[in-house]
């Protein structure tokens, strides 16, 4: 008996969207695409994808309708702007948003969209950069109704290696916050640390090799230290921008809920340090010339 599968309608196509919607069409959905700048659509029309003109017209045969936008402020004009998802949706139909977002933010967009439309909201950011996207091996973290999380598994399964439920709508988003603060905090760290290597005359290309396995290693170690040391700083895998918006979030969460995150804040300010310097479009890497001595 053959099945056929369910038509997706995808928002978003920047340095994460593209890669899923890639991986997307090649598990064999049919995908409907917008972007604010419909240029970035071009890669994907040539492998199949169609484009519309609005938001609202994801909905009109979509299923599934998925987002992967810069904030909160973007998931609100795509949804509820004019000619928002919010005038195409209907009961039925499912909103995944991978995007990272305030948590209370997401629990009333999610409760407004439905109320007006009968739409559900599943909030699913992810971490794993743009490598993981390429090769479909994101963590996923829902927030949401499990009936919800259970339809979209068969679809998300083709963009993560792992799709975690956390709880209700919203939940995702404050699970992304936590993986946000270890990774922003751990990224200032390493650059530190090659900093130092640096000075102290120690090839800090080697400090990646050296701690691997111990209880220093980690992925970000794995991938930054070499790229600091190296000051190999494209192509851009993801923003400094982005790292601050979410640190930011994650300060303004912490105050909402009477919780002290002392090094979140810190890490805000120095990022932000860095990113007034010119470099909120570079990759994160680049922190590692905030730390080193200035060579004249």
């Amino acid at each position: 008996m053959s099945t056929t599968m369910p038509a997706l309608a995808f928002a978003g196509i920047g340095l994460m969207g593209l890669p899923m919607c890639r991986r997307l069409l090649a598990a064999g959905y049919p995908l409907t695409l917008w972007n604010r700048n419909a240029d970035k659509c071009l890669p994907l029309l040539q492998d199949g994808c169609q484009r519309v003109q609005t938001p609202a017209e994801l909905c009109r045969d979509a299923e599934l309708v998925l987002l992967c936008l810069a904030d909160t402020a973007a998931v609100r004009e795509v949804v509820f702007g004019e000619g928002g998802i919010v005038e195409g949706a209907r009961p039925g139909q499912l909103l995944i948003d991978f995007s990272s977002l305030e948590p209370a933010a997401t629990r009333e967009m999610a409760s407004e969209l439905l109320a007006r439309t009968g739409m559900h909201w599943m909030d699913a950011p992810v971490s794993g950069g743009t490598p993981g996207a390429e090769h479909g091996t994101l963590a996923i973290m829902a927030g949401g109704r499990h009936a919800d999380i259970e339809r979209a598994r068969p679809v998300l399964q083709h963009l993560g290696q792992r799709l975690t439920h956390m709880g209700d709508v919203g939940a995702g988003q404050v699970t992304k916050v936590c993986n946000q603060m270890i990774v922003a905090c751990n990224a200032l760290v390493i650059a530190e640390v090659v900093a130092l290597a640096e000075r102290s005359g120690v090839d800090a290309s080697l400090l990646a090799p050296a701690l691997a396995g111990g209880f220093a290693d980690s992925k970000p170690l794995q991938i930054l230290a070499p790229q600091m040391a190296a000051s190999q700083f494209e192509p851009v895998k993801w923003h400094v921008r982005t790292l601050l918006k979410d640190l930011d979030g994650a300060v303004k969460l912490a105050q909402q809920q009477g919780s002290a995150a002392p090094m979140t804040g810190l890490a805000a300010q120095l990022m932000r340090l860095h990113g007034v310097q010119g470099n909120l479009a570079r990759d994160p890497s680049t922190l590692v010339d905030m730390l080193r001595e200035q060579r004249q």
